[in-house]
């Protein structure tokens, strides 16, 4: 049999470069209008996602600026922006507590490699298949956990060292529980404003709109209400971190390991990390990108989206960002606005390259409690409670599934959470699998209406004397394997001499079950019991001679049909009854 090649182009295949072959100056301008709209639309989230990840506003605009560059020149999806999203801030914050900042780069571009070389080894597919529980339970722990971070600059608390756990972090907040006035009211403006803005109108993002007039609205009480009034006390971007001022030069941190840590004990404490931002990253970019391909009627390349995002998170690092991925928000933003091509990816980041380079003491101005009621939305926005509310209804094994992957995101932390939650999924595929697979024990005779095997014209098929028919109806794996050999310990080979298994609906075995028949058959053959197998498909009959199964048996007990099969077994019972005359 030929092997089949996988040309390198069908894994790496970068959309940018298919477009532009038929490029014009209409396309050009679709996608630069587009392009402008999606980096004004970035600018806030860039800005609060750095924040509140740990790092700052600069670190959250060049992540911005390099990975939605990177990922829309070497993509997979035609209209995909890329960009830090809410979904790793609480994996972030977590690795800067735990590793400090060289921590964080050093999972980031492990994270990169990991996402890469699933794109070669062409697992864009697989990830697809992550079921839709398990992502609604660790998003919506995700933005329970964004919510709770924003307390502190939402009510102006002006805490520090706040713990990074969900429970420690609201005892402590209940402890120092301090309300500054004028920071929550500029923080229940913004999210009035983040909230209504959308019902005036939808061109102009609330959260643009609202950090445009908070800024506005605070600038103006600092220089013209009276000191009395206390509006000194309104912490702003410029307060706390430094402004940004361009793009920082490219450089590789001094790693200090801690005595007796070696770098490779070092980056195994960080590969769950690394795993769980590579997961992240893959998940979302590749939802993000199925999405956008039914609103634009386009089909994406998702191994080159995973070679994408992993280039974008090995770059980004060494300039002061963070972990990167497909943005969805920001991607329907670009369709919406009439980006067709990644050109429009290229123009966005240019846009946010523009307000690093010039409007960084603006930029500073931002009141730190508008900031958190944006982040506010976005994890209302992340949280799916419309879904959540849906499958509460039914209370299925879906629905513990979502609820677990949730609490285990707030309760413990995310890197848990996914692994977890992918192992409730296949526990709960195997589950289903095998509830789908059936085993009927036959006596006397078979009914052809039961559904017979094709081209057969069967009437109804008298069993032998002394002969059971076991039908085996769907997968032979090693859940239905162990299930199959309880049933025939308890069979006596004194009622039923020859066995018929019956695999005409088997699709394929795996090797607990080859272990099993191959044993059946040895402990068959030691106490005078035939095994004959009827309906093996071509599949299933080469995995069986794979597994050595065809040496342990007569060649004429695999037969192509039941047919066959009861007259090799009423052949066999009458060559018993001779030999016992």
């Amino acid at each position: 049999m030929q092997k089949k090649s996988y040309p390198i182009k069908e894994v790496f295949s970068p959309k940018l470069f298919q477009t532009i072959r038929n490029y014009n100056g209409k396309a050009l301008a679709q996608d630069s209008l587009a392009g402008i709209i999606v980096g004004i639309v970035a600018i806030p989230l860039a800005i609060a996602f750095g924040i509140s990840s740990g790092v700052g506003p600069t670190e959250g605009l060049v992540t911005a600026i390099i990975a939605g560059l990177l990922i829309s020149v070497f993509g997979g999806s035609k209209v995909q922006i890329g960009g830090p999203t809410g979904a790793f801030i609480v994996i972030i914050y977590g690795i800067i507590q735990q590793f400090g900042l060289t921590g964080l780069m050093i999972a980031t571009v492990m994270a990169g490699i990991l996402l890469i070389a699933m794109g070669f080894a062409r697992l864009g597919s697989v990830i697809k298949f992550v079921p839709y529980p398990v992502i609604v339970g660790f998003t919506a722990g995700i933005a329970l956990t964004i919510f709770s971070t924003q307390m502190n600059d939402f009510f102006g608390l002006g805490l520090t060292n706040v713990p990074a756990n969900f429970v420690d972090k609201w005892i402590f907040y209940a402890q120092h529980f301090t309300v500054n006035w004028w920071a929550l009211a500029i923080g229940v403006f913004s999210l009035l404003v983040c909230i209504f803005m959308p019902k005036v109108t939808k061109r102009i993002p609330g959260s643009l709109a609202a950090i445009i007039f908070a800024t506005l609205v605070v600038w103006l009480l600092k220089e013209f209400a009276p000191a009395a009034w206390g509006v000194a006390s309104i912490q702003t971007i410029g307060d706390l971190y430094a402004l940004p001022h361009g793009i920082p030069a490219p450089h590789v941190p001094n790693i200090e390991l801690a005595e007796g840590q070696t770098m490779l004990s070092l980056i195994r404490e960080l590969f769950p990390s690394a795993f769980t931002i590579a997961m992240l990253g893959a998940i979302e970019s590749l939802l993000s990108a199925m999405v956008a391909d039914g609103v634009i009627g386009d089909r994406h390349n998702s191994n080159t989206e995973l070679i994408a995002q992993g280039v974008a998170n090995i770059v980004v690092p060494f300039f002061g960002g963070i972990p990167a991925t497909g943005a969805i928000a920001r991607t329907m933003t670009n369709i919406n606005n009439g980006g067709r091509t990644p050109v429009a990816g290229v123009v966005h980041a240019v846009v946010l390259l523009l307000v690093l380079l010039f409007l960084g003491q603006l930029v500073g101005m931002i009141p730190m409690s508008c900031l958190a009621a944006v982040l506010i939305m976005v994890a209302y926005s992340m949280s799916g409670w419309k879904t959540i509310v849906g499958l509460f209804k039914h209370r299925n094994r879906d629905f513990w599934v979502l609820v677990i992957t949730f609490l285990l995101t707030v309760i413990f932390d995310l890197t848990i959470a996914i692994e977890v939650g992918l192992l409730l999924a296949m526990v709960l595929f195997l589950m289903r699998t095998n509830e789908q697979t059936h085993i009927r024990t036959l006596h006397k005779e078979i009914d052809p209406n039961e559904d017979s095997e094709s081209n057969l014209n069967l009437e109804h098929l008298t069993i032998p004397e002394g002969v059971e028919v076991y039908e085996i109806d769907g997968p032979y794996f090693f859940g239905i394997a162990n299930r199959f050999d309880e049933i025939m310990l308890h069979v006596s080979g004194k009622d039923y001499p020859v066995r018929i298994i019956r695999m005409r609906k088997v699709p394929f075995v795996d090797s607990t079950a080859m272990h099993n028949l191959s044993m059946l058959i040895q402990r068959s053959h030691k106490e005078g019991i035939t095994i004959i197998l009827s309906g093996v498909n071509d599949h299933v009959h080469k995995q069986l001679m794979q597994g050595g199964i065809e040496q342990q048996m007569d060649p004429h007990n695999i037969c192509a049909n039941i047919h066959f099969a009861l007259r090799r077994a009423s052949d066999i019972m009458e060559q018993r009854a001779m030999n016992k005359d």
